[in-house]
């Protein structure tokens, strides 16, 4: 069974609508940010401040190894984990890239309580959420569907996931056969 993986900038809702499809489609879920803060046994936030954010994203690329040799996931990433090219083959190897998306002011409006974020430990932002977003836009486009989350209902964005995900995963039942 394919995995369904949830790509995106922060605070767009993948781990929220990730944890709520799950439930929904009967499959396990994953978030890799919490993934490596198992394995670490450090939180995001201490992994940037210690070892900034290259260790980082050594973490998260082996994260994305260990999570993408199992299927029937939902996997939700962190928002730069398609920054880097293998990340981006294992995850659509065998899954289905959907890109959430928000804008600007309300990425800033659901993150700014958060004091969990060090890419926005900064004076302007909404200035770096907007430069961020354009700097990951072609990452971002490699996502086989974009559904932007900045006015809807939870479970309206939940259940359009799903349906795209139970086409896509009749389409490839209907090629393997």
């Amino acid at each position: 069974m394919p995995n369904l993986v949830l790509i995106g900038y922060m605070g767009t809702g993948k781990t929220t609508v990730g944890k709520k499809l799950a439930r929904r489609l009967g499959m396990k879920f994953v978030d890799t940010d919490h993934e490596i803060e198992r394995v670490t046994g450090m939180s995001i936030s201490d992994i940037f401040d210690k070892h900034g954010e290259i260790r980082f994203r050594s973490e998260e690329k082996a994260a994305v190894r260990r999570i993408t040799r199992e299927d029937n996931l939902v996997i939700a990433t962190g928002g730069g984990a398609v920054l880097d090219s293998e990340n981006v083959e294992l995850l659509q190897r065998d899954g289905l890239l959907v890109c959430l998306e928000a804008k600007p002011e309300i990425i800033h409006e659901r993150t700014k309580r958060k004091k969990t974020r060090p890419l926005l430990r900064t004076d302007d932002p909404l200035g770096k959420i907007i430069k961020m977003l354009a700097d990951r836009e072609p990452y971002y486009a490699l996502a086989s569907f974009r559904i932007d989350t900045s006015q809807r209902e939870l479970d309206d964005v939940v259940e359009e996931v799903r349906r795209i995900f139970e086409s896509y995963r009749k389409n490839r039942e209907r090629q393997n056969s």
